[in-house]
């Protein structure tokens, strides 16, 4: 069996002002066709997974471009075409194939490309025509269109937020496009709306519970996969919501039924699917009452509103000057994206005590600079953290402590990514289980690593650059009635 991969990703603020180039992929994350490697990547599922069932099932597996950026804001038209028309030259050159398994986002979009998904898919089709299976792997903060369901035989997400199953769901994606193209099943899509737009994170109930419910489905009554599409908040496109992807084995009344069901169940549960968030100052009040009580582990507090994940900078002062005011003991940030600050840090060297402005740097949204004398704790070449066993860059990086303001440490990172890993700090010679209160830009993927060293876990609303309340996000072009823009989006 041929078979041809490649992957393609980047999540789009569309509100963004920081516009996504080529560089930013080659930057990122780029390997060119047979280039990549064996250590896991977060949108590169697909392709290990062919190239592991290939192994053992004697599959040519022909590799294409795997590339993706950061999040951030909108990608130039030349970027994307650029990206897209090298994997379908790749694709012409692998014909014949068998079958087509590729690694996405699902919320890419571009200058003249609202759907950059549904747009490769599409001429990934014209290439292979009808015959020849297509399978790809989502995000699920992805924007699921019509187009996408049309030119896929196949699509799965994550199941987990944190995305933890990425190597999974790639297996199990490729396994099922494998059955297509032997004939032994026809896989049919039923999509459901649930007309919301909404928060989800899958470690707290009710989301843990119902995402154990669909696991539990699959595999009975023709029940192939169950993908729940979260929807990315910051992507202004018609197709922006939470659905409910069902894929059976030529079953399409039953598909439809379980999706139906399945979005029904959860748009009940829609106001009890986000923890609440709290101001910064009523944040750090929560952390010291927590901290007063006997327990172990520090208060970690996601300040959401500045999460690279999301296409923020990553670089906001906020949390480091309130610290700074109130006096707030033991406690550690990061990462802070400031590439001047580290190359000056570099520089100086460890264990140098300067003066350093840094943070705040971005815009408006970013507060302002922190201007202190600092000691250089660790710095590191090309330094990276893990997560789910995956490698994510954080290129030159260095710690810092604020030597007049009571054990402040800060992560300061030259690639813009958010806080994964317990070894962005540990790496970096910053223990975060013996800090009091760790501080991490991130929205939901630092869970996975540290809320087993937290005694709690709080979520903070801004200031920042990413509106979390989805009411203050000016939408134009979303194409239907979405809670809570509306207070009942089924009665119009």
């Amino acid at each position: 069996m041929r078979v041809f991969t490649a992957s393609l990703a980047t999540e789009t603020d569309t509100f963004s002002p920081m516009i996504t180039g080529e560089s930013d992929f080659r930057a990122s994350f780029y390997a060119g066709p047979g280039a990549f490697g064996e250590e896991p990547r977060l949108f590169a599922g697909p392709l290990l997974a062919a190239r592991k069932r290939g192994r053992a099932a004697n599959w040519e597996v022909i590799e294409g471009t795997c590339t993706f950026a950061q999040p951030a804001g909108t990608v130039t038209r030349r970027a994307y075409e650029l990206f897209r028309d090298e994997i379908l030259d790749q694709l012409r050159a692998a014909m014949p194939v068998d079958m087509v398994v590729l690694g996405l986002h699902g919320a890419m979009v571009a200058d003249g490309h609202d759907d950059c998904e549904g747009d490769l898919l599409a001429r990934v089709r014209a290439i292979v025509g009808p015959d020849v299976p297509v399978g790809a792997e989502l995000d699920p903060h992805c924007h699921l269109t019509e187009t996408m369901t049309a030119n896929a035989d196949v699509l799965i997400c994550f199941k987990e937020s944190p995305h933890t199953d990425f190597m999974e769901r790639g297996e199990e994606l490729v396994d099922i496009v494998a059955d297509c193209a032997r004939r032994r099943i026809r896989p049919v899509m039923s999509v459901y709306d649930c007309r919301m737009i909404q928060f989800m994170p899958t470690v707290d109930e009710p989301m843990r519970s119902f995402v154990d419910r669909v696991k539990a489905l699959e595999g009975k009554d023709r029940v192939l996969s169950i993908s729940i599409v979260h929807g990315y908040t910051l992507g202004d496109v018609a197709d922006l919501g939470v659905k409910i992807l069902v894929v059976t084995d030529d079953a399409r009344q039953t598909g439809d039924r379980l999706a139906e069901r399945l979005g029904r169940e959860l748009y009940a549960m829609k106001d009890r699917l986000f923890p609440p968030s709290l101001r910064m100052d009523d944040a750090l009040d929560e952390a010291e009452r927590l901290l007063a009580v006997p327990g172990q582990g520090p208060v970690v507090i996601a300040d959401r509103a500045d999460n690279a994940g999301g296409g923020a900078p990553s670089d906001s002062s906020y949390f480091i000057e309130r610290s700074i005011a109130r006096g707030v003991e033991g406690v550690a940030v990061g990462p802070v994206w400031d590439p001047v600050a580290v190359k000056l840090c570099l520089a100086a060297g460890e264990g140098a005590v300067f003066s350093l402005r840094f943070a705040g740097k971005m815009g408006p949204t970013s507060g302002w600079p922190v201007d202190a004398r600092v000691r250089v704790l660790r710095c590191v070449r090309d330094g990276f953290q893990t997560f789910a066993g995956a490698r994510d860059e954080i290129g030159d990086a260095a710690a810092i402590e604020l030597v007049d303001h009571k054990d402040l440490a800060v992560v300061l990172i030259g690639t813009r990514t958010q806080a994964l890993g317990l070894d962005l700090f540990t790496g970096l010679g910053i223990d975060p289980s013996r800090r009091r209160i760790v501080i991490v830009k991130s929205f939901a993927h630092f869970q996975a690593a540290f809320r087993p060293i937290a005694r709690a876990v709080l979520f903070t609303g801004g200031p920042g650059p990413l509106p979390l309340d989805v009411r203050d996000v000016p939408y134009t072009k979303i194409a239907r009635p979405l809670w809570p823009l509306v207070e009942d989006p089924f009665a119009t």
